[in-house]
């Protein structure tokens, strides 16, 4: 079967498409004919060479930690009537909190039969992947949060497949948002998805304009999913006794905020494990956010799409900081 594969740690270059041996269903595990996979920032750092002390990833390898399609084998144990059925999954070596996010880019993946998640009727196979991480984590976020009617909540990384769920369910938790996102096309759809206000944070000044949205009181929530300095940032347009939550590091690490001034101001911070623990039920929020996109309540933003071919302009899109949305490989035609 041909799948991408990262030769070496490197540019996006160093993904070509390769003929590999076909996988094989083990005990508890089933083959999935694979419509479309997912493509993460993640994926792009790892292909980098980046975070070899949590990711024990030797060259070459299969990149992508989640996929949809259709079961076309089952292995010992796994009941027969998975087969021809519709599901999005993640990966069998990738799993939340530890093990890796590969064997996705590809005609053919193997997943766990407990990870499967059948895709409702409504929805497209593409749409199902590009909800496999962001639609477990926005409610996963959203739910930590607690936000109330009547709150400010800025969000970072708005434009982003998270950002994009958070608006929407902060909105309909009755918040008012500001999204901060880069280019005025990340601003545009913010807007169109229902924030109240936008703001740039490529400009200088972005955290003041945030604030002032506000009428100079601060936002009550931040939920962060740039990181790194911008992060850093979005706690300047904070009130007072809010809450800030940091889960995402778009900008390259997740940010690095000073603890103590934050308390010292009421401010109560969460971290990513914060955030998420080992009661985390993962399959249940999957299917919460496969139903709320089925029922038509939530918008699966899907900015690009490549072929399997093309992975590499799939990573360069989401280096350059241009991707909209969730970016998917298309691979097989059921999408």
């Amino acid at each position: 079967m041909r799948a991408v594969q990262a030769m070496e740690f490197g540019g996006p270059e160093v993904l070509s498409v390769r003929e590999v041996p076909e996988p094989v269903a083990g005990a508890g595990e089933v083959v999935v004919e694979v419509a479309a996979a997912d493509v993460m920032f993640l994926d792009t750092r790892l292909r980098s060479g980046w975070g070899g002390e949590y990711f024990k990833l030797a060259t070459p390898y299969v990149p992508g930690g989640a996929v949809a399609g259709v079961i076309s084998a089952v292995g010992a144990g796994v009941d027969s009537s998975w087969v021809g059925r519709r599901v999005t999954t993640s990966t069998a070596a990738s799993k939340v909190g530890g093990g890796q996010p590969i064997g996705g880019y590809a005609e053919k993946a193997l997943a766990k039969v407990e990870s499967l998640t059948a895709v409702p009727e409504e929805l497209s196979l593409s749409q199902a992947v590009a909800l496999a991480h962001d639609g477990r984590m926005a409610f996963a976020v959203f739910d930590r949060a607690a936000i109330q009617a009547g709150e400010w909540v800025l969000i970072t990384a708005a434009g982003g497949g998270l950002g994009t769920l958070l608006i929407q369910l902060a909105r309909a938790a009755g918040a008012h948002v500001v999204a901060a996102a880069r280019g005025r096309t990340k601003l545009e759809l913010a807007q169109r998805l229902g924030a109240d206000a936008v703001v740039d944070y490529s400009e200088p000044g972005w955290s003041d304009k945030a604030r002032a949205a506000t009428g100079g009181a601060g936002v009550n929530v931040v939920l962060d999913g740039a990181g790194g300095a911008l992060g850093v940032a979005a706690l300047d347009a904070a009130a007072d006794s809010s809450r800030f939550f940091g889960y995402g590091a778009s900008a390259g690490e997740f940010a690095a905020l000073d603890t103590a001034a934050a308390s010292a101001r009421g401010i109560t911070v969460y971290a990513l494990f914060d955030i998420t623990d080992a009661s985390t039920d993962w399959p249940a929020l999957a299917e919460r956010s496969l139903a709320e996109a089925a029922a038509g309540r939530l918008e699966v933003v899907i900015g690009q799409t490549f072929p399997l071919d093309d992975a590499e302009s799939a990573h360069a899109a989401i280096e350059s900081r241009t991707a909209v949305g969730r970016t998917l490989l298309t691979v097989g035609s059921t999408v």
